[in-house]
């Protein structure tokens, strides 16, 4: 383990004002929550970097016990090959690892009346003096994004045509419910993700918000749903099924609310999900200790009204952090049920490799406790390829109807071509 100084502070700096283009790696953890810590790690001391499939999910568990220190990154929804006999025939321009965590130099909560900053042996005091000086003269400009046209490989047919073969299936039995993407992607374009982020998170304002870069790679994420968070022995998973927009005023917004609590279609496609949420955690709990704390919760956010449970449990004491995340993974609300079936058919209809988009970003404690979100929502950049990405999905169930969720794909990209084209 790698000793680190505590070094606590009183200064109100934000986070993204530390995050310089010029930095090989950063990542914010951002809760859009005065209440509640947000997170910068910054720097690199150590990474696992996978660009394979196989025995990745040991690799992870080596390099957690080997450091057992503050540890950032993602798990990539490909990661599913390891889990099960599964491959992935789709391709990325974008050049993501399938698995990439990195021990950071600074760990810094920011806490709501004060900053603490946990920095890794032989770091110059100096150095911190000199970073938060620098970050308190910065600002977020609001640069102007190059981005003219933001394209996805389906039309409505060709997306219909997909959501009738995912219906078949449904139809004969082979699957109850699917998580069915398309991709919108731009070509040889260049954004400043500072303040790209920067809208972005004014239009979600997102629980799980994240901004992470590594060299040219970049995440914009602005994630509502948890995939799986450990504190002690106490696992939590709160997916998110059911999506209805918001109102223009606060009487239309609360009668869209009531709609979303009691569509039978909603809650289905959010109970379904529940039910393999709970399957998933019996892997890897305590006995009889399985339970849903909230069934169909209506949450909202700027833009959409979402359907969130609550499932939680107690994990067994012998296991290792990661034997936890990767009994459950990849999260049934990207994946169906059958779980294995859904992502057989996923790969089989989609035309794009998801790569870190369903997947999960999130980090470690050196305690060995975690926090992932669902990577949805999101914009995936690479910079020196000039490609971006932000991959948007729905289930499907025999309730649903394709034109209907076709539409709600477009709903949910609203946020980010809005951040995207600065509007």
């Amino acid at each position: 383990m790698n000793f680190r100084n505590k070094i606590a502070y009183s200064f109100a700096i934000d986070p993204l004002h530390f995050i310089d283009k010029n930095e090989g790696s950063v990542a914010y953890f951002n809760s859009n929550d005065e209440a509640k810590t947000n997170l910068l790690a910054w720097g690199k001391v150590a990474e696992l970097k996978i660009y394979d499939t196989s025995g990745a999910f040991d690799k992870l568990k080596a390099f957690q016990s080997e450091h057992k220190d503050w540890m950032t990154g993602f798990l990539s929804y490909d990661l599913k090959n390891d889990v099960e006999k599964l491959e992935s025939k789709n391709e990325s321009a974008l050049d993501f690892a399938n698995l990439h965590f990195i021990i950071p130099e600074l760990l810094i909560e920011f806490l709501p009346n004060e900053t603490t900053v946990f920095a890794i042996d032989g770091f110059s005091i100096d150095s911190l003096n000199e970073m938060i000086h620098l970050a308190r003269d910065k600002y977020i400009p609001e640069t102007i994004n190059s981005v003219n046209t933001i394209f996805h490989g389906h039309d409505e047919d060709e997306y219909l045509k997909h959501f009738d073969r995912l219906a078949k299936h449904i139809q004969h039995g082979d699957i109850y419910e699917v998580n069915y993407c398309l991709e919108f992607k731009s070509d040889n374009i260049n954004i400043d993700p500072v303040s790209t982020y920067y809208r972005l998170n004014k239009q979600t304002s997102a629980p799980f918000s994240v901004f992470f870069k590594d060299n040219e790679h970049y995440l914009l994420c602005g994630s509502p749903e948890r995939f799986l968070k450990k504190e002690g022995n106490s696992i939590l998973s709160q997916p998110i099924k059911g999506t209805i927009r918001r109102g223009v005023d606060s009487k239309e917004d609360e009668e869209l609310k009531e709609k979303l609590r009691n569509d039978p279609k909603e809650q289905a496609e959010n109970v379904m999900i529940v039910d393999l949420v709970r399957n998933d955690l019996s892997r890897i709990a305590t006995e009889a200790s399985v339970k849903v704390d909230e069934l169909f919760g209506v949450y909202s956010f700027k833009t959409v009204h979402q359907l969130i449970s609550s499932v939680s449990c107690q994990s067994r004491e012998e296991l290792h952090p990661v034997d936890i995340i990767k009994a459950t993974f990849p999260m049934g609300s990207m994946t169906g049920a059958p779980k294995i079936r859904a992502m057989q058919l996923i790969e089989d209809n989609e035309d794009f490799k998801r790569g870190i988009y369903s997947g999960a970003f999130g980090y470690f404690t050196p305690e060995g406790d975690f926090d992932f979100n669902v990577v949805i929502r999101s914009i995936l950049y690479n910079e020196n390829k000039k490609v971006i990405s932000f991959p948007v999905g729905g289930a499907i169930t025999s309730l649903a109807n394709g034109s209907d969720e076709y539409h709600e794909c477009i709903l949910k990209a609203k946020a980010m071509k809005k951040a995207l084209q600065n509007s």
